[in-house]
């Protein structure tokens, strides 16, 4: 009770005066500011962070994170398409041109275009509630000068002098009361006040329900010969300015699909007959008597979204001249100002809409609405964490926004295993297992039926692809390749098609539901759900699927097995890991060696035990060379162990460059070889992370992949077993089921080669 007390003491204050209003706005011009203007700082006001899509570093606006609600409809990837909106926004705001469009997002079904309405909707409404981005109307109480009229919509005047105040229907910003010309020195000394690049402008007149209040007031006023009559109109006892919180209905209107009803109610409102003849109109319609519950009155102020476009397709070609002329008829001679940023919203749907008179070239009779729509296209996400990320949302409740301070962290949380509640025989409740890389093994899938295929490097494939748009760079042995050294396409079609995630969530849905018949005599294997079905499920049901073209599902189903291929790949590399746990060479051993190559190339020293300064050590990067990398035999150093030339042409083109590139990309004159982290240098991640069979065969001379599933006791094999299945748990997040079935898949294939 005190929170929500509290939070609606923060959210709301006592209605103040006009001059207040003026006074504030010259200390905070948000205050006052117009549509566009407003949106704009509101998507600002959260600030950025750096992701990167496609393979390419790009700035987000954090606004789109929906951060407002915990990111329950935080928008997953389309940052350029984003960021092109808040270019428009700023051209609008600015003046700079595009006042006249339209603004147009589509794209394919389940590409963000409705959490994008959500994430508007969130963000406004909590930035409203702030300090910073209160949002403010007029109300009016006309009973005091009237003798007992009201602008009440019922009957008669009101009781006490609360119940006399109400307040514009259409938000109408608290500046359009004044006269024009004086209204225009006002903006100039709250424009002058503040160094921003964007002016406050205000060039809509009073509503009708508030031009109805004023024009009475002043009436009232000339008839008793009032001198003052603007200060007597805008008295505090007839005219206050409120704060109000955004929302659908209060500054942002929602059109959707299902409204239905003539052209004029939908975009303004309606003529409620009964009202008209209760009140005193004289012979004419008295916009009292008005709904102002249409799209744009609703959305005045700030925001207006016809969501579903193509359903209100008559609708648009009436919107024609609104952010032109910002302004609507409620009726003939009776007109209202619009202030509202316009955005439409659409499936691909609309678009046929809209040629389908194309081949009329100008006599097209929808090419000047065409013609007003800026179009910002939505796409399938290409980004391999992105959409691992979405399929966990539409499986479970998640919400946060994954943030990772390095790939190493988001590649751990794209390979997750994932558990979720489902209902079981009766009335009882099972859980039920995606393994790792389950989740990884689905995504990966639909980012490569996504990606446009022709512009492919020899010697690459789609899924080398997809990991160079996620990640930024392949390794390539022991050199690293960036986005930059591969030229793409522009004008590519990734993520035009592809599978939705919507059919990637259904797949997996039905496998929660299905019943397995593993079986295993210690660990509970039908409830797991390995990557392989996943992946086989989605490929079966392709040819069932009407979303899919017959060219599709054939082309769809080529680019399975190098998925399959990956993340098998991916599932060996934590069976050799876990395998391989206690051989593994540790981070200070790495850190040590690339310390000393560093000091070694620079003529630098380096701190020992005892924290002298010393010369590198000549025997701990032999050691490390021949023992860890592998690289060099002994015959490759002199008895002093110094390097040879061979050595040291690796030490400078392996080590020494890959540090001289992150201490460039970080351009700090304060860079330390400490600031790097080792497992970035191409070689040395291949030191850290890689192992392969013979490295097992090595170590472990009597084991045998073959005695896997069943291995006799007190054999080095059962040792083995029981040691990885415990280490895949630890490290990798198994359980004890998925590391058996995921080791017993590795085993059953490489068991084909180890002789």
């Amino acid at each position: 009770m005190e929170d929500a007390d509290r939070e609606l003491r923060e959210t709301y204050e006592e209605p103040k005066g006009l001059a207040t209003f003026v006074e504030e706005a010259f200390e905070n011009p948000t205050v006052a500011a117009h549509a566009s203007k407003y949106l704009l700082e509101a998507i600002e006001s959260m600030g950025t962070r750096t992701v990167i899509e496609e393979g390419e570093e790009k700035e987000r606006y954090r606004f789109f994170d929906d951060p407002a609600n915990d990111g329950e409809h935080a928008i997953l990837g389309n940052t350029e398409v984003l960021n092109a909106f808040v270019d428009d926004l700023r051209s609008i705001a600015a003046e700079r041109g595009k006042a006249e469009k339209i603004i147009w997002f589509d794209g394919p079904t389940a590409t963000g275009k409705s959490e994008l309405k959500r994430c508007l909707v969130n963000g406004l409404r909590e930035f409203s509630k702030t300090e910073a981005g209160r949002r403010y109307t007029m109300e009016w109480n006309v009973a005091s000068a009237s003798g007992g009229r009201s602008l009440s919509y019922g009957e008669g005047g009101a009781a006490t002098d609360e119940e006399n105040w109400y307040a514009s229907p259409v938000q109408s910003n608290p500046l359009t009361v004044f006269p024009p010309a004086v209204r225009e020195e006002i903006l100039a000394e709250i424009n002058a006040r503040v160094d921003d690049h964007i002016d406050v402008r205000v060039d809509s007149d009073l509503d009708p329900f508030s031009r109805e209040a004023y024009e009475f007031l002043e009436e009232q006023y000339r008839r008793t010969g009032e001198d003052d009559l603007f200060s007597a109109i805008t008295d505090p006892s007839h005219l206050r300015v409120k704060n109000y919180v955004v929302d659908v209905g209060q500054g942002i209107g929602v059109l959707h699909s299902e409204d239905s009803g003539p052209p004029k109610e939908r975009l303004v409102g309606s003529w409620m007959r009964g009202m008209l003849q209760e009140l005193d109109s004289r012979g004419r319609k008295n916009p009292q008597a008005f709904s102002y519950d249409g799209v744009l009155s609703q959305g005045n102020g700030l925001l207006t979204i016809v969501e579903d476009a193509a359903q209100h397709a008559d609708l648009l070609q009436k919107l024609l001249n609104v952010p032109d002329e910002q302004t609507v008829k409620l009726d003939k001679g009776i007109q209202m100002d619009i202030d509202t940023q316009l955005v439409i919203i659409s499936n691909p749907d609309l678009e046929a809409q809209l040629n389908q008179h194309a081949d009329a070239g100008g006599a097209d009779p929808l090419k000047a609405l065409k013609r007003r729509l800026d179009r910002r296209r939505f796409k399938y996400l290409t980004n391999l964490s992105l959409e691992a990320e979405l399929i966990r949302r539409e499986l479970t409740n998640e919400t946060d926004v994954w943030r990772a301070e390095s790939y190493d962290e988001l590649e751990g949380l794209i390979r997750e295993p994932l558990r979720v509640r489902v209902r079981s025989d009766g009335d009882g409740v099972a859980e039920r297992e995606l393994a790792p890389h389950a989740v990884e093994a689905a995504a990966l899938y639909s980012v490569v039926t996504r990606l446009d295929g022709d512009d492919v490097p020899a010697g690459l494939d789609l899924v080398d692809k997809a990991t160079l748009f996620d990640r930024g760079y392949l390794l390539d042995g022991d050199d690293r390749l960036d986005k930059d050294d591969f030229e793409f396409d522009d004008d590519a079609a990734d993520g035009e098609e592809g599978i939705p995630v919507t059919y990637t969530r259904d797949g997996i849905a039905d496998l929660l539901n299905d019943e397995s018949d593993r079986a295993h005599a210690e660990y509970s294997v039908e409830e797991v759900i390995m990557p392989r079905d996943i992946l086989n499920a989605m490929a079966e049901g392709l040819s069932d699927a009407p979303v899919f073209s017959t060219a599709e599902r054939t082309e769809y189903e080529n680019r399975l097995v190098p998925v399959k291929n990956h993340i098998f790949q991916r599932q060996e590399a934590d069976v050799l890991d876990a395998m391989m746990r206690e051989k593994r060479v540790d981070e200070e051993t790495v850190e040590e060696y690339v310390e000393h190559v560093y000091a070694w190339a620079t003529d630098e020293t380096v701190e020992n035990d005892r924290g002298e300064r010393v010369g590198p050590d000549a025997l701990k990067m032999k050691v490390f060379e021949t023992e860890h990398l592998g690289r060099f035999g002994p015959e490759s150093y002199a008895a002093d162990h110094a390097a040879s030339p061979a050595v040291e042409e690796f030490r400078r083109n392996k080590v020494i460059t890959a540090l001289n590139r992150h201490a460039w990309q970080s351009r700090d004159e304060d860079f330390e070889v400490g600031d790097i982290d080792p497992k970035e240098i191409p070689i040395i991640k291949t030191v850290l992370a890689n192992y392969d069979w013979d490295d097992v065969r090595r170590v472990y001379e009597d084991f045998d992949p073959d005695q896997w599933a069943d291995p006799p006791s007190d054999t080095e094999t059962a040792a083995l077993k029981a040691e990885t299945i415990d280490n895949m748990v630890e490290l990798f997040g198994y359980s004890p089921a998925s590391a058996e079935l995921t080791s017993q898949h590795v085993m059953s294939q490489v068991s084909y080669k180890w002789d």
